[in-house]
């Protein structure tokens, strides 16, 4: 697809804003010259920012009426239907065929729960998009064809905060799910250990930041095997982050970035002796605060995102 004509790139993403991150990636890219918007079945009480929101409404067939409108109405300004996890506008048995017939594009971008631990025969259906895309190279393996472009944060909104030299460092967790972040084994280890915990949940993300500033170090997930948005926040912010990290992901990650990842990785039966040198030592605190900032700006800055977004569109056929 060509991107260096006179007439902009129109790229439509849909129909949900999960995390904001389908947001920040429209800001981005219309902030590179590109006719971008968002279009949601809903706005979310977390994340309510969108260009248009259908507002369905109740009743399977006047979801379908609307979405069927929606599309009618996007269908001629639109080269490009960039679709987040696993939705469609329309059924997806009608969705492809459409877009090929009307010979437009389609990207679908997988964001973490919508593929984890599923069988790749779940998510085959997907090979109708011109391109897939997951936000790392842990994801990857549940869809391996997948393009690798890792969720992005406007790094001018967050003024690093280092960890202070308090005797007894404040540990943050914020878990979405206690069960699947381990929660339980957080709380166990802090037990062990001469820290103050700060559990968030349940907050508008506005307050849970102004939380996560006042940290010393913030402890992400014990199960999933890699990072979310909450730690990538935390390390803009400066702080070192705890969290279980799969080796060979690590391993493809700091091979694409020519970076090293900057998480300490720690099980649950290993976090205490994790955490032991972070809790004891300041400096240590701010040495990997100040790594996770510089590998946020490297990896996860959001104009670097749009960067591989426009690569990837110029390269739809």
């Amino acid at each position: 697809m060509r991107l260096n004509s006179a007439v902009p790139l129109r790229v439509t993403h849909c129909p949900v804003n999960t995390a904001g991150v389908p947001w920040q990636n429209v800001q981005a890219l219309r902030r590179k010259g590109v006719d971008a918007r968002l279009v949601v079945f809903e706005r979310y009480k977390l994340h309510p920012e969108a260009d248009w929101s259908l507002e369905r409404g109740d009743g399977f067939v006047r979801r379908q009426l609307v979405q069927a409108r929606a599309l009618v109405r996007l269908l001629p300004q639109t080269d490009v239907f960039h679709f987040y996890f696993g939705l469609t506008l329309v059924p997806k048995s009608l969705q492809f065929p459409l877009l090929r017939a009307t010979r437009k594009r389609s990207v679908m971008h997988f964001l973490g729960s919508d593929i984890r631990g599923k069988p790749p025969a779940e998510h085959a259906w997907a090979a109708r998009a011109e391109a897939r895309v997951v936000g790392s190279y842990d994801a990857i393996r549940w869809v391996p064809d997948a393009e690798v472009i890792p969720p992005g944060i406007d790094l001018g909104e967050y003024t690093p905060v280092p960890p202070s030299a308090a005797q007894r460092p404040l540990v943050l967790h914020a878990p979405s799910s206690r069960r699947r972040k381990g929660t339980e084994h957080v709380i166990a280890a802090c037990e062990q250990l001469p820290v103050e915990l700060e559990i968030v949940e349940g907050l508008h993300h506005d307050e849970a930041r102004r939380r996560y500033e006042r940290a010393d170090i913030v402890v992400d997930q014990l199960n999933a095997g890699w990072y979310g948005l909450f730690a990538i926040e935390a390390m803009a912010l400066g702080k070192p982050v705890v969290a279980f990290l799969h080796d060979d992901a690590v391993e493809r990650t700091e091979a694409a970035f020519g970076t090293e990842v900057p998480i300490v990785s720690a099980t649950a039966e290993t976090l205490v002796e994790r955490l032991r040198p972070l809790v004891e030592d300041a400096e240590e605190r701010r040495r990997i605060g100040a790594a996770g900032r510089a590998y946020v700006a490297r990896v996860h800055d959001i104009d670097k995102v749009a960067d591989r977004l426009l690569a990837l569109y110029a390269e739809l056929r």
